[in-house]
């Protein structure tokens, strides 16, 4: 962070602690919703366990209401065995067995609901072992998760407390660099004015300079014009007479 200016690591670190916490409310919200399902689970279980208690009580209303109707049709065969023998006995070899079919049936089918009763009753123990076993876990697994989270949290707190004594040291060594930019800057002001200074005065320099060789310049063409100083007509006729004796010096060397 020091380097580049930003706050990346602390923004990342943040994100990865809310996606911690969200993790965990995950977690805890599974757990309540497995609890739920437990309670859904035993009341689904009581509730057949009631119903089938239920069934059998109906079922042995029935045989001891079946059995009232056998002793009923004995009772009522003994009557009617003095006037009509040969009917009541086949009469009552029919009812027999028929007692003897519906008693088989319904001592097969108690059977069955007892055997059911008992199958029911066992899973119901399994659930519930495996309901308990799972609970165990779960809360084993929230202990773990929350002390992980304690952790991350201190852990996290000491980070962001190293990013701020950081911060403070980055923010006094920004201070100080600052101080030192103002005054680099007021130096580089000042030798730029001093600079801008000189090249005024170089440049008034140089201006006086063209200004004196135009005004000799100038001056030297009115001395020409009017033959003033060293270009006076004196002077032009010595110059005048060495050329005519350098030419006639010339034309007898072309004789020769």
């Amino acid at each position: 962070m020091c380097q580049d200016g930003s706050f990346t690591f602390l923004t990342k670190s943040i994100q990865e602690e809310w996606e911690r916490k969200s993790g965990f409310r995950m977690t805890v919200a599974k757990e309540e919703e497995s609890r739920r399902k437990i309670r859904t689970l035993q009341r689904r279980i009581a509730d057949v366990k009631r119903s089938r208690e239920t069934d059998v009580q109906d079922r042995n209303e029935m045989i001891a209401h079946l059995k009232d109707q056998i002793q009923e049709i004995k009772a009522r065969t003994n009557m009617e065995g003095r006037y009509v023998k040969n009917m009541t006995v086949n009469s009552m070899a029919q009812t027999q067995q028929l007692c003897n079919l519906n008693e088989r049936s319904l001592h097969d089918a108690m059977e069955k609901e007892r055997q059911e009763l008992d199958e029911e009753s066992r899973v119901n123990v399994e659930i519930e072992s495996y309901l308990r076993t799972h609970q165990q876990e779960l809360e084993q697994k929230v202990d773990h998760w929350m002390d992980r989270y304690d952790k991350d949290v201190e852990q996290k707190e000491q980070e962001l407390e190293q990013l701020k004594h950081s911060q403070e040291s980055s923010l006094h060594r920004y201070q100080e660099l600052s101080k030192k930019y103002s005054e680099y800057q007021e130096v580089i002001t000042e030798y730029e004015a001093e600079k801008e200074k000189a090249r005024k005065e170089a440049e008034r320099e140089a201006n006086r300079l063209r200004a004196a060789i135009k005004m000799q310049a100038w001056w030297r063409g009115v001395m020409v014009r009017r033959q003033l100083g060293p270009y006076s007509k004196k002077k032009k006729a010595k110059k005048s007479g060495g050329a005519k004796k350098a030419k006639k010096s010339g034309g007898k060397k072309k004789k020769k």
